[in-house]
């Protein structure tokens, strides 16, 4: 892991949840917080991005809905969607 893409302790545990519920190849640790969840990055597609949709609602208790026009911004990365998730368990 860059020093520079340091994760958080939340975002370490996401990308533990994610690495988990799609079975990757990538160790938790190595995933850049910044890079793209979708197509480059880390390269996931829509049937993976449903399927942590799913693993983020049962984990966090936090409702993410497919037709939320923000869709493109929360699953920008790991941090967005991480303080996207943060965002929503604090209201």
């Amino acid at each position: 892991m860059s020093d520079l893409k340091t994760m958080s302790p939340a975002e370490l545990d996401l990308a533990t949840l994610i690495v988990n519920t799609l079975t990757l190849e990538t160790a938790p640790e190595d995933i850049d917080p910044d890079a793209a969840l979708y197509g480059e990055g880390l390269g996931l597609d829509s049937i993976d991005i449903l399927e942590v949709a799913l693993a983020v609602s049962k984990t966090y208790g936090v409702k993410l809905r497919a037709d939320d026009e923000n869709n493109t911004r929360i699953f920008t990365s790991l941090r967005t969607l991480n303080d996207h998730i943060q965002q929503l368990k604090a209201a």
